[in-house]
């Protein structure tokens, strides 16, 4: 196992700057998962950990060794692909075995390395298949089972579920829990699915325009964005997010203007907001409850999206050119609906995107 540590990375392809100034340090063992919207620059980071790209300027540390200019061969590392890079004319052992055969071991260790990993696996029985006559799962596990024989230091995954259809996912990602746990090595591990992120990272790293916009426990990312980007990006549905103005102080806190002109209190304190300043009011779809007397918003149902146990409701409130959406455990019966929001549920960002402190206590998802 190993600590990453990277400092002042960037990587620029021509006048393109695609990661700028990342600083970042990785636990010895932990799994964390960088996140973010296409052309953010996550790939390029994780191919720069492994070598595969070389940083425009700062470094990578990989066990508090400097690896800049060290062959992604002897960085310690193992990596895999969403394509599986399966050779096809070799059996699952013999892909499993090929780098130890480079490296010239024996026979029998790398016999008794093929076959710990297909335990590990639970691919015993495919090692004499070819990899045409496997699933995308199982594949997926012979290309995880390939880098688990190097017992690398770092492994490091690009998107490897996205070639797979929903309900593997799913179980993959169990898969990859359990593989972490049992295994206790480093990982760090590229994905656009945030569902992967918040269910499998110690920490996610969320990243934007080449830059960091937040890194933390997928708790902390969830229950305090310190961006409108994060608010926005981490969460399914996402955040509502209201354009509002700064009202005054109330009994709880800092109370915001609608355009309606409806008044909402938050538990926000009001201090540091100038007077009129616009901000941005964001609450969670599961803060909104049909229960409760605070903050109540009534709007149109324009349309709802029944998932069995949950119901996310989209509604229209005047004033707003986007809908709302509020997941709730019943559907509604009527158009007309009448939400309320809890003070302490909800978020005020500033006007250049910043989060405002909100209260220690996390609010309880509102009742229907």
């Amino acid at each position: 196992m190993a600590t990453v540590r990277l400092t002042q990375a960037a990587k620029a392809f021509g006048p393109v700057e695609v990661l700028k100034g990342i600083d970042l340090e990785i636990a010895d063992g932990e799994f964390v998962v960088f996140v973010g919207p296409s052309g953010c620059g996550k790939s390029t980071l994780l191919r720069s950990i492994a070598g595969l790209e070389a940083l425009s300027s700062g470094t990578v540390e990989i066990d508090d060794r400097l690896v800049n200019h060290v062959p992604p061969s002897e960085r310690g590392i193992a990596m895999v692909f969403q394509s599986y890079a399966l050779y096809p004319h070799m059996s699952v052992r013999e892909n499993m075995g090929f780098a130890l055969k480079l490296a010239r071991r024996s026979k029998a260790e790398i016999a008794a390395a093929v076959d710990a990993a297909a335990a590990t696996l639970d691919i015993a029985h495919l090692l004499d298949r070819r990899p045409k006559e496997l699933s995308g799962g199982q594949r997926q596990r012979v290309a995880i089972g390939r880098a688990i024989v190097r017992q690398p230091k770092v492994f490091l995954f690009d998107e490897p579920l996205s070639n797979l259809d929903a309900a593997l996912r799913v179980r993959m990602r169990y898969e990859f829990a359990s593989l972490h746990k049992a295994l206790g090595t480093t990982m760090i591990y590229v994905t656009h699915d945030q569902v992967e992120a918040m269910t499998l990272a110690d920490r996610i790293v969320v990243l934007n325009g080449g830059v960091i916009e937040q890194v933390g426990t997928p708790d902390d990312l969830y229950e305090r964005p310190d961006t409108i980007f994060v608010a926005g990006f981490i969460g399914s549905p996402t955040m509502n997010l209201i354009p509002v103005t700064f009202a005054g102080a109330g009994a709880k806190g800092a109370t915001v203007k609608l355009a309606s002109g409806q008044v909402i209190d938050t538990a926000i304190a009001p201090e540091a907001i100038a007077p009129g300043a616009a901000l941005t009011l964001g609450i969670r779809p599961e803060h909104l409850g049909i229960d409760g007397a605070a903050n109540r918003l009534t709007g149109t149902v324009r349309m709802v999206e029944s998932l069995g146990a949950v119901h996310h409701v989209h509604f229209a409130i005047d004033g707003l050119a986007d809908p709302l959406v509020a997941s709730l455990p019943t559907r509604p019966t009527t158009e007309a609906i009448s939400v309320a929001m809890a003070p302490e549920a909800l978020h005020l960002f500033d006007a250049r995107g910043r989060a405002l402190s909100r209260p220690t206590l996390t609010a309880p998802r509102a009742a229907a």
